[in-house]
């Protein structure tokens, strides 16, 4: 006969790497891998656009309440996408900010090794600084230039601004303010 309640001591005393926030990285990892295995990655992006789209509206939202304003400055707009990225262990930082475009970099992905190979994922962080900057300033059109899912060291991010035509020349997600 087992004793389980030794067992279940020693089951519990386990050094194993097993945490909620990485199994929810690693649920999130494979969620977007099959997704792109199956339907390919422009169909997985779009699944993702709205989990991210929506997930930015919220984030959001919050920081407004926080800050009690109605609407964000474009200076706090690049501030919460950082600060945002910060709380969930992202490394972002600002490389130009000006009144056509935020710029901004990122040493540290908050999926960590889960994102590699898993560019769908990436399409979180679009929508997410897309809404959050469209909410506010009217109009975003997000660019990603670089990132780690791709294999590069860093991400490169840009966000853009003003609606232009010189735009349709890059490849990027434009996003309008919700009447």
């Amino acid at each position: 006969m087992v004793n389980v309640s030794l067992l279940n001591n020693q089951i519990e005393s386990l050094e194993l790497p097993i945490e909620r926030d990485q199994f929810l990285r690693s649920m999130i990892r494979e969620l977007a891998g099959t997704l792109q295995d199956v339907i390919g990655i422009e169909e997985a992006a779009g699944f993702l656009n709205v989990v991210g789209y929506r997930t930015g509206q919220h984030v959001n939202q919050l920081y407004k309440n926080a800050l009690q304003v109605s609407n964000l400055s474009r200076e706090q707009v690049t501030a919460v996408l950082v600060d945002w990225k910060r709380r969930i262990q992202g490394d972002f930082y600002v490389i130009e900010e000006t009144d056509e475009k935020i710029v901004l970099g990122n040493r540290k992905c908050p999926f960590a090794e889960q994102v590699e190979g898993r560019e769908a994922m990436c399409v979180m962080t679009s929508n997410i600084f897309g809404a959050i900057a469209a909410d506010s300033l009217g109009y975003a059109r997000v660019e990603l230039q670089d990132t780690i899912a791709r294999g590069a060291q860093e991400c490169t991010i840009v966000i853009y601004l003003q609606p232009s035509e010189a735009l349709n020349e890059f490849a990027g997600q434009e996003y309008f303010k919700a009447e």
